[in-house]
């Protein structure tokens, strides 16, 4: 989910190598990762049962459409068991699935919040239960997430988005830099590829331009509420997929320009629940 922002005074302009953890052995898939192209309908759920019959009228009109991707959470409603129920319903329509996974905060409610020790825990992100992590702290938190992409992986989702990638712009409660971000974020990319899975940016803005050649696609959050959206022209020019969610605006204020853009826009809202779901196109 989207969080304020403060811009460091400069961009950092080479590309910090990951921290040198492991990230394949055993079960490590050897499967080329499918790679979500632009123009796809992107459906965003991360709260109740997984529903696949949508079926809607886009912004743009004419005939309703069906989600051709859908992100959603590794787990299901119960919170503990992998959700390879509703990924097995989702290809079954033609369409692919996308691990949603929680890298740079902690969530109280999650299955392995005790492997996170208290020295990793920094401030609150505003959210219930949900507090940043110690980015710099990868020998503690890349096993964790490792480990969470394995599940991804062995529920039969195709791809990973990693969830608040942008704490360095954040008052997390750690001297966090854009190095130390680029590191990170550099690492999760390659736990993502190890398994076969491709791996989505969200958010981080100020480091797109470092990580497109890292990561498969973008998510972003609200690019045209805040006026940022045309930080994603280097990415679509490279014909790499860049999906935009807005939660407070008509369709008739952001789908045009995102059409125009080669953006696949969607009109969600914060609950992330099935509904409502409306596509520009």
């Amino acid at each position: 989910m989207r969080r304020h922002r403060r811009w460091p005074g400069a961009l950092v302009a080479v590309l910090v190598l990951g921290a040198g953890v492991a990230v394949g052995g055993p079960g490590a898939a050897a499967r080329t990762p499918w790679v979500p192209g632009p123009g796809l309908r992107w459906q965003f759920q991360l709260q109740g049962k997984v529903r696949t019959g949508l079926c809607v009228v886009p912004s743009s009109g004419g005939h309703c459409v069906t989600p051709q991707v859908y992100d959603i959470d590794l787990y299901a409603p119960d919170g503990t068991t992998l959700d390879s129920a509703a990924v097995a319903a989702i290809h079954a329509t033609g369409a692919h699935a996308v691990c949603y996974v929680d890298a740079g905060t902690w969530e109280d409610w999650r299955p392995d919040a005790s492997a996170y020790p208290t020295s990793v825990l920094g401030r609150s992100d505003g959210w219930p239960g949900e507090r940043w992590v110690d980015i710099r702290a990868t020998a503690v938190l890349l096993p964790i997430l490792a480990a969470r992409v394995a599940k991804c992986a062995e529920a039969g989702f195709d791809a990973v988005d990693f969830d608040n990638v942008d704490g360095y712009t954040n008052d997390t409660g750690f001297p966090l830099t854009a190095a130390q971000q680029l590191t990170f974020d550099t690492d999760l990319a390659q736990l993502a590829h190890a398994r076969g899975l491709s791996v989505g940016l969200k958010n981080d803005l100020g480091q797109l331009g470092q990580l497109q050649s890292v990561f498969d696609f973008a998510i972003d959050e609200q690019c045209a509420a805040y006026a940022e959206c045309g930080a994603y022209a280097g990415w679509t020019a490279a014909h790499k997929a860049v999906v935009e969610i807005e939660y407070h605006r008509a369709p008739a204020r952001f789908c045009p320009a995102a059409d125009g853009a080669g953006r696949d826009a969607v009109l969600k809202s914060t609950a992330l629940r099935a509904t409502p779901w409306k596509p520009c196109r």
